[in-house]
């Protein structure tokens, strides 16, 4: 009976209850996902601090395009107003200024932002009109498929002159000045436009190969332009003269009542003479767009095509140099 107590209570004590073990798990296991668990959090933490770090820069650099943004209005607002009191000190100055010239003068400018606006809108349809012709170029599309973009283009052309035309009538002064051209542009204006002799010389060594018939018959387009050009130019030069001789006639720098009606006088001829300008202004479109017709009958459709997007190509550029040059840094 000694023997039997003593092993029950050796067993007893060496004995370990499973619940006591399964509870020590336990706790091994909840130690293990809190410690998990935090380094998760810390991790979201991270990335929290990061996103808010890129949210402060991004407000901090919006802010600053804010404050350039608000600069910006600010400057142009000053130089408006000096332009406003330049063009009231002007009038000011003016010897015949009455309100229907005043009218004359908006309806002038509004004439010119109209003109403006709608020239932009004609090369962005050009400038798509261009890609696709590249594309079909590039992809070697059928001379059919060509024709279509090419007839398509040359009529976008003489939207530009009719609306040029329209144009005129309101303010030729600002066609004939390239102000609604970029500064590259303006170097090569010529009454309003392009010169057209210049252009087939341009366009002659992107065209080649071409047989001996087309050359014949570029060369002789370029010398008929050429003469055109001349006759043209002899005008504006004859009636530069006509005009400077009838401002300069009788006597200047006087202000006697007696020189008022001779004054009158000499404001009207000139009116009449001024309103010849937007007759050449017409002639010379007639003549870029004349020869531009010509062009495309002497050359193949696929030449054509490429003849069109050289010349955009090369108004590109100029565009291209007039940013570069704006742009540039200055001392």
């Amino acid at each position: 009976m000694a023997d039997t107590s003593s092993r029950t209570d050796a067993s007893t004590d060496g004995d370990t209850d499973p619940r006591d073990l399964g509870s020590e798990r336990g706790q091994m296991m909840l130690a293990g996902a809190s410690d998990s668990s935090d380094r998760s959090k810390d991790k979201l933490d991270q990335k929290t601090l990061r996103r808010l770090a890129q949210n402060r820069e991004a407000a901090r650099k919006s802010r600053l395009r804010k404050k350039a943004y608000v600069q910006q209005l600010e400057n142009s607002r000053l130089k408006l107003t000096q332009l406003e009191q330049e063009l009231q000190r002007a009038r000011q100055q003016g010897v015949f200024i009455s309100s229907s010239g005043d009218q004359a003068h908006s309806t002038g400018g509004n004439g010119a932002l109209a003109f403006d606006a709608e020239y932009s809108r004609w090369l962005e349809e050009k400038n798509k009109q261009m890609n696709e012709l590249r594309s079909a170029l590039n992809a070697h599309a059928g001379d059919t498929e060509l024709r279509i973009i090419v007839d398509g283009v040359m009529a976008h052309y003489e939207e530009l002159f009719r609306i040029k035309s329209n144009a005129a009538k309101n303010d030729v002064f600002h066609l004939l000045s390239g102000m609604w051209k970029t500064p590259a542009e303006r170097c090569f204006l010529w009454l309003g436009g392009f010169r057209s002799s210049e252009l087939l010389k341009l366009l002659a060594n992107q065209l080649e190969p071409m047989t001996e018939r087309q050359v014949l018959g570029i060369n002789s387009l370029q010398q008929t332009s050429q003469q055109a050009e001349d006759a043209l130019s002899q005008g504006m030069e004859s009636l530069q003269q006509s005009l400077a001789e009838t401002l300069s006639s009788g006597t200047l720098g006087s202000s006697s009542s007696d020189n008022v009606a001779s004054y009158m006088g000499q404001m009207a001829m000139a009116m009449g003479q001024l309103g010849t300008l937007e007759g050449f202004i017409r002639q010379a479109d007639n003549l870029r767009l004349q020869t531009l017709q010509q062009m495309i009958r002497v050359l193949t459709t696929r030449q054509s095509a490429r003849a069109l997007l050289a010349m955009h190509d090369y108004s590109s550029r100029l565009r291209a140099l007039s940013s570069l040059w704006l742009a540039r840094p200055r001392e």
